[in-house]
């Protein structure tokens, strides 16, 4: 008690001690001293992992994905078919087996245009510095941060400069140029800056066994003819490579599906340990020494080489002006305000000139509804008069926006794109008509691959696309994975738990082509959940499966006409028997009339389908967009065939001594049943 009273005692004296005054608050000058403002390069080296730089193994992952996206959008723009190597160096390959991570240089070389010397610091040492931000347009980067945040990257975690070979043309001189990213500023500061002959690199050609083999073949590794002109880029940074599902190894398996008209040369880095293997990509490599003439991936001592499906480059796509219901007030604020300071024109030009879909009599009428003349300048509109316009807008009855913008993968080069990385015996594909969300074009296509070498009792696996990039995280927040699992796949003849994707030999692709796709994040990984996009997946998809649904039943059919078959076969050869020891008749004529009908009864299990999954020789026309492969369908188990018994031998006429053949078993049956019936 005398303890608790002067623990009470000691706590009241400690309340009543007089307190430390604290000290004078700052004041609106001193607060506002210490405010500065940052760059948009700070910004990203805090909270990298919005741009997908979150862990060792995704920021490999992204490093390639960037400087890849880059290369394919240059040789398009060119005109150029790709040709794409890239290379991962081990540089710590004694570290210990418990490292988590290590240090890599990730190089990217294509065979696209170059850049010229004075854009080099802007697209490699600057973020949200490019020309696409702009363009209604469909490509593969847009806001101008990707590259120069994986240099970024590198130079946190390495302190090592990019290193950049850039050739614009085949009759100039390359450059080499090392530069690091300056956060404070978002600026670039080179390092070194000279002329060279070396492009591509001469190092790689030697780096490993397998670079050094194909180097050696026509047209092999990096070849000079191929490499004319292009661009290099090496990045140093702490990453973890391992194989499987969201690996550098899948990433380059789908963007080879996806890019039928690119060739893709993979040189992993030397060492991969067992904690390093993951899991196996759902897409089979050929062997070594695989025909050269057809288009599968193929491995050669460690170096992996996506050749080209198609020998023609997508349609080149137009940049397009924004639809009127695209927009919102205030970006048409700042279009009328943009316009008055570039043209000061008249609302009538203004509304032909800055907009797509609106014709002459379209501008007229809208100058009308708000109460101004087509004479009246931009600079009298005022913000009521805007808010007016803007509502006219979403009231006028205007077509949509031209799809001339977008350049889908198309049906062609889908399936040759499935066919030369997945092993299955039937291919689907279907593209969608283009839509529209919030005024921009868009467009869905879908393929499925079913059968063959993929695993029967697992789910199906969903590979996702976003202008022709794959997207290997946040599959669950995606809103194409969403339509999959909307989809009523048990119309198609498979399994599928409620709620959950569809269970069997099944690969679902879908794409989505726009000229602005909605990620939900920077780092661009899921699609935005809209019910536009949504419902035009499902419609693609329902069409793949329509197709697939159709093949599986018609298959299903030979199957059990060819079971029906031999159980007719196996009973022909004793009826031929049984009657010739009755009535004298003829037991080969008697088989081979039988065995005839039973062919005609059961006509379907020979028929033979085409590489298109259409009947031989049959009338009704099935859907296009499908291929079958003959040779990877799987044949019945060996419990399921019934082997025909051997035909009997020929019996002498009634009258001459014969062995007397035992009677069949007789057997019940509506009819007296002396066996079961045959048709």
């Amino acid at each position: 008690m005398q303890g608790t009273e002067a623990a009470v005692m000691d706590s009241s004296k400690s309340q009543n001690a007089p307190r430390t005054p604290r000290k004078r608050g700052a004041t609106a000058e001193e607060m506002a001293g210490r405010q500065r403002d940052i760059s948009v390069s700070e910004f990203f080296a805090k909270n990298r992992h919005l741009l997908g730089f979150d862990n060792p193994r995704k920021a490999l992952l992204t490093t390639v994905k960037e400087a890849v996206d880059n290369s394919l959008d240059a040789c398009e723009e060119a005109g150029i078919l790709p040709e794409i190597s890239v290379i991962i160096e081990d540089l710590q390959p004694d570290r210990p087996a418990t490292a988590k991570s290590s240090r890599y240089r990730v190089t990217v070389v294509d065979n696209g245009p170059g850049i010229v010397r004075k854009q080099v610091e802007n697209i490699f040492g600057r973020l949200l510095y490019g020309s696409k931000f702009h363009r209604l347009k469909m490509s593969r980067g847009q806001q101008g941060i990707g590259i120069s945040a994986a240099g970024m990257y590198g130079l946190i975690t390495t302190g090592k400069p990019m290193v950049i070979h850039t050739k614009p043309g085949a009759k100039q001189a390359a450059h080499h140029i090392e530069l690091a990213m300056n956060t404070k500023t978002n600026r670039a500061e080179v390092t070194l800056d000279e002329e060279t002959g070396d492009f591509p690199p001469l190092r790689f050609r030697t780096l490993t066994p397998g670079t050094r083999a194909l180097s050696g073949e026509a047209g092999g590794f990096l070849d000079v003819q191929a490499y004319r002109s292009g661009t290099c880029v090496s990045i140093e940074l702490e990453g973890r490579y391992q194989r499987g599902r969201g690996s550098v190894d899948e990433f380059l398996e789908l963007t080879a599906i996806a890019n039928p008209h690119g060739r893709f040369v993979f040189v992993p880095p030397s060492r991969v340990s067992a904690d390093d293997e993951g899991d196996t990509p759902i897409l089979a490599q050929a062997e070594a020494g695989a025909a050269a003439a057809a288009a599968v991936t193929t491995e050669t001592q460690g170096v992996t080489v996506f050749p080209r499906g198609v020998q023609e480059l997508p349609p080149e796509t137009k940049e397009i002006q924004p639809h009127p219901k695209g927009i919102e007030l205030g970006t048409l604020l700042q279009m009328l305000k943009d316009y008055e300071a570039a043209e000061k024109g008249t609302l009538f030009n203004f509304l032909q000139e800055r907009f797509c879909r609106v014709s002459p009599s379209t501008a007229g009428a809208l100058c009308e509804k708000i109460g101004l003349t087509s004479r009246r300048k931009v600079a009298d509109v005022e913000p009521p008069m805007a808010e007016k316009l803007f509502e006219a807008f979403q009231n006028a009855k205007l077509a949509p926006p031209p799809t001339d913008c977008l350049a889908p993968i198309g049906v062609r080069q889908l399936l040759a794109g499935m066919l030369k990385g997945v092993r299955a015996e039937f291919y689907a594909a279907s593209t969608r008509d283009a839509e529209v969300y919030r005024g921009r074009p868009f467009q869905i296509e879908a393929a499925i691959a079913f059968g063959g070498e993929l695993p029967a009792d697992e789910t199906a696996r969903v590979i996702r696309f976003a202008n022709r990039v794959p997207l290997l995280f946040q599959q669950s927040a995606c809103s194409s994975f969403k339509a999959v699992v909307e989809t009523g796949w048990k119309n198609y003849n498979l399994q599928q738990p409620r709620g959950s994707l569809p269970v069997g030999p099944l690969v679902i692709m879908i794409h989505v082509a726009s000229v602005w796709v909605p990620f939900t994040s920077e780092s661009k990984e899921a699609i935005a959940d809209y019910d536009e996009i949504r419902k035009e997946m499902r419609l693609a998809l329902m069409e793949c499966g329509r197709k697939l649904g159709t093949y599986l039943r018609k298959r299903q059919r030979m199957r059990r006409e060819g079971e029906r078959r031999d159980v007719f076969e196996r009973y022909i050869g004793e009826i031929s028997k049984a009657v010739n020891a009755i009535t004298g008749t003829d037991a080969r004529k008697l088989y081979d009339a039988l065995l005839e009908q039973a062919r005609k009864r059961t006509a379907q299990a020979d028929q033979v389908l085409d590489e298109d999954g259409k009947v031989v020789k049959d009338e009704p026309m099935d859907e296009d967009g499908v291929i079958v492969v003959q040779s990877a369908i799987a044949p019945a188990p060996e419990s399921d065939r019934i082997s025909a018994p051997p035909v009997p031998e020929r019996q002498p006429k009634r009258g001459k001594p014969a062995d007397k053949p035992a009677a069949p078993a007789k057997t019940r049956g509506k009819r007296g049943g002396d066996g079961p019936s045959l048709f």
